[in-house]
């Protein structure tokens, strides 16, 4: 599929059209977890094949984005409706933990804060989002950017959580304090090496090994670049890669010095292996599953194994009745 194709595929996506109580949620999928911790099977993350590589997400979901935290259970956030969905890592099932605002405030990227907390990316509604699992409380932060922003992803450093502009050579700061409490935004430009494109360009983003620096994925430089970006100054310089390209890179996830990258209309996820300060790389390998990859486009990690929403951006129609899951690989 083109880029224009897969834009406006996406665009339609986000355009198109109870919950059990998050407290009630939380304390049946942390008993599991525990349960499981004291079988032995969550410390092996699911070893000798007593968790489950793939489980059901709800129908009509339109998952994109993932986050696990230092217990076993993976959220993810509905293109559809905005819902947020939490599922136990040892055994699949879930619920809706927190109820969305609706079609127009869809959560594309989101990331759980050591403090409990999600904060979620509002793709073309441009809203910065904080929702707490556990009682099911929503609030929307600032809505930043001008039209045509999309909201795409979100990290965690230098004491602020950092949102990546899909449309826009920018990204957005917001302080948070000591306890991961919000404060200001600010825009940050993106300058240097970055060059924008028009179609979705930026994306993805992950710290550097060395925590210095951010990285962000630029699927329109040089054919699809990885961009290190200094914080203060918004500065980008392309990182070495040794050649290889990310046209499709979406969600990123960093274990150490290994960066896993999705490329999801490639249904694959590529392996690189970082210098200290995020300036180069190698190729590793390349982890791909025809079976059960279906354009999966984030990625999180628990024990031994990345945990990926199938997207399904394939779909031409997606609808109440469209089934859509999360599965899981082994880390390189």
């Amino acid at each position: 599929m083109g880029s224009e194709d897969r834009a406006f595929g996406r665009r339609r996506l986000l355009g198109a059209g109870a919950a059990l109580g998050g407290a009630a949620l939380w304390g049946q999928l942390g008993s599991t977890a525990q349960a499981s911790e004291a079988a032995g099977a969550a410390g092996a993350g699911g070893k000798g094949g007593r968790w489950p590589a793939g489980f059901p997400l709800p129908n009509g979901f339109q998952p994109e984005g993932i986050t696990i935290g230092s217990r076993p259970v993976a959220y993810f956030g509905s293109i559809a409706n905005g819902d947020i969905y939490g599922a136990s890592l040892a055994t699949g099932e879930g619920r809706v933990v927190v109820k969305g605002l609706g079609p127009e405030h869809p959560v594309i990227g989101l990331k759980l804060h050591s403090s409990g907390r999600l904060f979620l990316c509002g793709g073309p509604s441009r809203e910065l989002r904080i929702a707490d699992p556990r009682s099911g409380a929503l609030r929307t932060l600032a809505t930043v950017g001008s039209e045509g922003t999309f909201v795409n992803d979100v990290i965690f450093a230098h004491g602020a959580a950092w949102f990546t502009d899909s449309f826009k050579p920018q990204m957005y700061r917001l302080a948070l304090d000591e306890r991961g409490r919000p404060g200001d935004v600010r825009t940050v430009p993106l300058t240097g090496d970055w060059a924008q494109g028009p179609d979705f360009t930026s994306n993805g983003i992950e710290r550097t090994p060395d925590g210095r620096a951010l990285l962000l994925v630029n699927a329109f430089a040089d054919g699809g670049s990885l961009m290190r970006v200094d914080p203060r100054t918004g500065a980008a310089r392309k990182v070495d890669l040794g050649g290889a390209k990310l046209p499709n890179g979406d969600g990123m996830l960093l274990l150490g010095r290994t960066l896993y990258v999705v490329q999801q209309q490639q249904n694959a996820i590529d392996v690189f292996a970082l210098d200290r300060a995020g300036t180069r790389g190698r190729a590793i390998t390349r982890i791909t599953d025809p079976e059960r990859f279906r354009i999966p486009t984030t990625a999180a990690a628990w024990g031994d194994r990345i945990y990926l929403p199938n997207a399904r951006f394939d779909v031409s129609e997606p609808g109440p009745t469209t089934t859509y899951e999360a599965v899981a690989v082994r880390q390189v």
